[in-house]
């Protein structure tokens, strides 16, 4: 066994045969952001047999106070975060299996994306795509760890299928508009980030290696700046329209928004109405004189006026320069098409 796991395997609830399970497993990292950048970071480090990154976005330099794998060339290059990321990990440990996927996870691609894997980690920044990773973990029994953070707070959440509560049993609805607090109008310092992920992380090599015992089944928040730590005990709803019912409407689509404003960015994602190959160049041809236009491999860049418009080879978009919805959907119809 590789020398770089002796330390590791010195541990005794690890050991060999827990290295062992860890090289043949595999997890998806869903958001490649604060959190994700350190959970991803620290599995590879880890041994996990085969890592699946997962991320809608690029680089940018506001990226690297917090985002550990990135610097300040994939900001200029403007490359998708899972690419950056797959690069960066490779060379942290080569040994192991990466798949990089540059793509917004929704209804029609999140249960394809988790199928073929033992345990999902949460890093997105947003409820809605939470609220599909539980559906979607729940009905395939696959057990994902919550995460998230904002300004100085951080909070997790194992969920094993069958055994705890899930995330709707935690959450219930979607909160209301202005309730929660986001990177806009709280910040984040980046060692939040990091304790949330190095949780995160933890819980999931007891997953891996059959830990379970030593799984902590409550909800943990802090605040790190106010040094306050507190659990919270949450049983299982038998009347849970997800994990008790076994209802998915988030996984139906029912509750799927075309658009979407992205925390901290001043900036709007919009999808296309179907899953579809955008063709960059002949975009671009359409794009040069109406303003300035950027085509790479993975995307294109198009800046009119005060606004950006950063589009993916699937068709999604973000609109950068308002956090006006309708205003988005506009602009992506004038120069994308509907």
């Amino acid at each position: 066994m590789d020398e770089r796991y002796s330390r590791q395997i010195l541990f005794p609830p690890i050991g060999k045969k827990g290295q062992e399970k860890l090289l043949q497993s595999s997890v998806a990292v869903i958001g490649l952001g604060a959190l994700g950048t350190v959970s991803s970071g620290s599995l590879a480090r880890a041994g996990v047999g085969r890592l699946k990154l997962v991320d809608r976005d690029y680089v940018e330099i506001s990226n690297l106070q917090r985002q550990v794998l990135f610097d300040e060339e994939d900001s200029r290059k403007v490359l998708p975060k899972a690419l950056a990321a797959a690069e960066k990990l490779k060379k942290i440990n080569s040994t192991i299996s990466y798949s990089a996927l540059v793509e917004d996870v929704n209804h029609r691609n999140v249960e394809e994306i988790i199928q073929d894997v033992d345990l999902v980690v949460d890093a997105t920044d947003n409820f809605e795509t939470r609220f599909l990773i539980n559906e979607a973990c729940v009905k395939g029994g696959i057990p994902w760890i919550y995460g998230s953070c904002v300004a100085s707070y951080g909070v997790t959440f194992t969920i094993i299928p069958g055994e705890t509560a899930c995330f709707f049993c935690y959450l219930g609805n979607l909160p209301e508009p202005g309730l929660a607090m986001t990177c806009d109008t709280a910040g984040i310092i980046g060692p939040a980030a990091n304790i949330v992920a190095s949780l995160q992380v933890t819980e999931a090599l007891k997953l891996i290696t059959g830990a379970k015992q030593e799984l902590n089944r409550k909800i943990l928040f802090f605040d790190l700046w106010l040094n306050d730590f507190t659990e919270l005990e949450l049983s299982r709803h038998n009347d849970c329209p997800v994990c008790g019912e076994k209802r998915f409407d988030w996984l139906a689509g029912k509750n799927q928004q075309r658009s979407t404003y992205l925390c901290g960015r001043n900036a709007v994602q919009v999808l296309p109405p179907t899953r579809q190959k955008l063709s960059l160049e002949r975009l671009k041809e359409s794009l040069t004189l109406l303003g300035e236009v950027f085509a790479g491999e993975y995307l294109l860049t198009f800046k009119t006026g005060p606004y950006e418009l950063v589009i993916f080879t699937d068709g999604r978009a973000l609109i950068k320069g308002t956090s006006d919805v309708k205003l988005a959907r506009s602009l992506y119809a004038r120069y994308v098409g509907t």
